[in-house]
């Protein structure tokens, strides 16, 4: 496969060829190349479409593979600096749990990541929509959930860089053929210092439903955010339910406040998905993964708190779940409530630009415990 080995006098090709300079193992395809292999952006390859634009599906750019291309749509609210985030984190980050990048090409002004592919797409595609039993029983979304948690793990501690990836949610998990978890979309991501606690940002740019209270609100954004993130995630999928699949605040916001009234009634099991409890093979089975469940409800609330400081850190997190004392564990207080939704610009289905000014939000304060 040949190389991206001459660059036009662009801006974003000369951003890219400094972005790239010390990543050697980064392939560098031509435009040409990417064209013949997807037979000119054909419908027939199109594998769907998100905020970032079109991906492609194919098996002729790295030896025998089956990658899927990103390919930046002029339309996206994505731009150069989310393009250049990802091609520069995760091309540096190597991991069991997280997707992983085999090459790029910027030419003629066109952006594109390659991707390794894999083939059972999307969590959210399980989680939200038909039913596929046989494929995401209950062991499986154990599974999927400590993956996930160990790739967040990896990058917040583990990983030569510490990261924060800002848009953890069940579309940005893609699932191999054996079920298992791969964390992606790093556009949005930062780069933390060793050092470094948080930090805060004018531009804040996510998906509704898995940002936390101080992220949405104030800019301020930690580790602990995507604890929150990882929260909401954990409980939609014991639920199979959206955080956001609730519209009547006079009743309940969201799956996070519904999980805390179940909890506060001792009912945590009323949440569980019942079609999972189909896949059990025996009434011993379906006991285990109501247990199993409710602990996973258990990590979620304390995940979902609304100070920061009170969230567990992912080293927690991964304990608790590896735990077979779940009475051992902290008691969740009030998860993060608001009493109105923050002013939300939705820009390519589900990513959503936030107008947080003081006279623009309303929140509870964090109570006494």
């Amino acid at each position: 496969m040949d190389k991206l080995v001459k660059l036009s006098g662009s801006n974003a090709e000369r951003n890219y060829k400094i972005a790239n300079e010390d990543q050697e193992n980064n392939t560098h395809f031509t435009f040409k190349n990417v064209l013949v292999a997807t037979n000119n952006f054909s419908e027939t390859n199109k594998l769907g479409e998100g905020g970032f634009g079109p991906v492609y599906k194919r098996n002729m750019l790295v030896g025998h593979e089956e990658v899927a291309i990103k390919r930046l749509s002029k339309k996206s609210g994505q731009g150069l600096e989310e393009f250049m985030n990802e091609l520069r984190l995760i091309a540096k980050l190597q991991h069991n749990y997280l997707v992983r990048l085999l090459g790029c090409c910027v030419e003629k002004g066109e952006k594109i990541l390659i991707y390794e592919y894999l083939c059972n797409r999307s969590l959210d595609k399980f989680l939200f929509g038909s039913p596929v039993k046989s494929k995401l029983d209950w062991l499986k979304r154990v599974k999927v959930i400590e993956g996930i948690a160990q790739g967040l793990l990896y990058i917040h501690k583990y990983s030569r860089l510490k990261i924060i990836h800002r848009d953890l949610k069940a579309s940005n998990v893609l699932l191999d053929a054996a079920m298992n978890p791969k964390i992606s979309d790093f556009g949005m991501a930062r780069i933390f210092r060793i050092d470094q606690a948080e930090a805060n940002t004018n531009r804040i740019v996510g998906t509704y439903g898995y940002m936390s209270p101080e992220y949405a609100f104030y800019g301020q954004f930690s580790k602990r955010s995507d604890v929150f993130s990882f929260g909401v995630l954990l409980l939609e999928i014991v639920s199979r339910r959206r955080n956001t699949d609730f519209y009547d605040p006079e009743v309940l916001f969201s799956l996070v406040c519904w999980a805390w009234e179940l909890w506060g009634k001792r009912k945590p099991e009323d949440l569980i998905d019942p079609s999972a409890k189909g896949t059990c093979s025996n009434p011993r089975e379906a006991m285990k993964y109501i247990c199993v469940s409710s602990f996973c409800i258990h990590v979620g609330l304390l995940c979902v708190q609304e100070a920061p400081g009170e969230r567990p850190t992912m080293s927690a997190v991964a304990l608790m779940l590896s735990s077979s004392d779940p009475h051992s564990f902290p008691l969740p207080g009030e998860p993060a409530f608001t009493t109105k939704t923050p002013d939300v610009v939705i820009e390519n289905g589900d990513q959503v630009h936030v107008n947080c000014s003081n006279n623009q939000m309303t929140m509870s304060l964090p109570s006494g415990r």
